[in-house]
């Protein structure tokens, strides 16, 4: 079993590098037998440990988790003021607009029962137009985002992007599987193509702020190489550090 790689480690949280591919805990979702990251972080660490959050299983980066239930109670009140800052990087069909948000209700897990308002704000940060034919275009056209959840819903990047048509690439669930088909075939990416890359939360015990970032794993190295996203994301990398860092 391999092990988790840790980002942050103290006495009152951690925060995982969590892979993708990977559920968080059990769950009547996915098998009895299968693999879980709080099972392998019992290996790691010891004492009590308390998921905070929640990624979805084939969604990778920052986890957190509470190693007591103060630690758990504190962030979890963060979560639910909304005062946690989340971005994504997601891989989407088609050009969006460089800015917008998608205000659309939302059902639970089980996708009925009463639907729950639900906002996700995004930021274009690149652009292609690779050259595979395929149904009526001669080529395909896609865009890098960092994506903000303003909300926490079941799956909710996932069913925004395909409520407004830009499905995420690799999202086998609520994704287009022509699209998924290309990207394996021609570039090798067998995962989805969402990964929670940065996290700020207050510490639960000093109340600083602390800030999170997790780096991307190969398919997602290969996807940016192949595109030619590397210097476009290291760019908004460096000015997005310059803006935390100024007083």
């Amino acid at each position: 079993m391999t092990a988790l790689t840790l980002l942050h480690a103290d006495d009152d949280l951690l925060a995982i590098d969590k892979p993708a591919g990977l559920a968080v805990h059990r769950s009547r979702l996915v098998g009895a037998d299968d693999d879980y990251l709080m099972d392998r972080l019992r290996l790691q660490a010891e004492g009590p440990l308390h998921a905070v959050h929640r990624l979805d299983r084939a969604t990778s980066g920052v986890l957190l988790v509470a190693r007591h239930a103060a630690a758990a109670a504190d962030l979890g009140r963060q979560l639910m003021a909304r005062s946690v800052g989340k971005a994504y990087l997601a891989v989407v069909r088609g050009w969006p607009a460089e800015h917008g948000e998608i205000d659309y209700p939302l059902s639970g897990s089980s996708l009925a029962g009463e639907a729950k308002p639900a906002l996700t704000r995004w930021r274009r940060l690149a652009t292609v137009e690779v050259p595979i034919a395929h149904g009526r275009y001669p080529q395909q056209r896609y865009s890098l985002l960092e994506v903000a959840p303003e909300t926490g819903r079941y799956r909710q990047i996932r069913r925004h992007f395909h409520h407004i048509s830009h499905h995420l690439l690799g999202d086998t669930s609520h994704g287009r599987g022509d699209h998924n088909r290309l990207i394996r075939q021609h570039y090798g990416v067998h995962r989805l193509l969402l990964h929670a890359w940065r996290l700020e939360v207050r510490h639960p015990a000093t109340g600083e702020p602390l800030r999170l970032e997790a780096p991307l794993d190969a398919a997602w190295q290969r996807l940016l190489g192949a595109f030619g996203w590397e210097a476009a994301l290291a760019g908004h990398a460096q000015c997005a550090r310059q803006e935390v860092a100024a007083p």
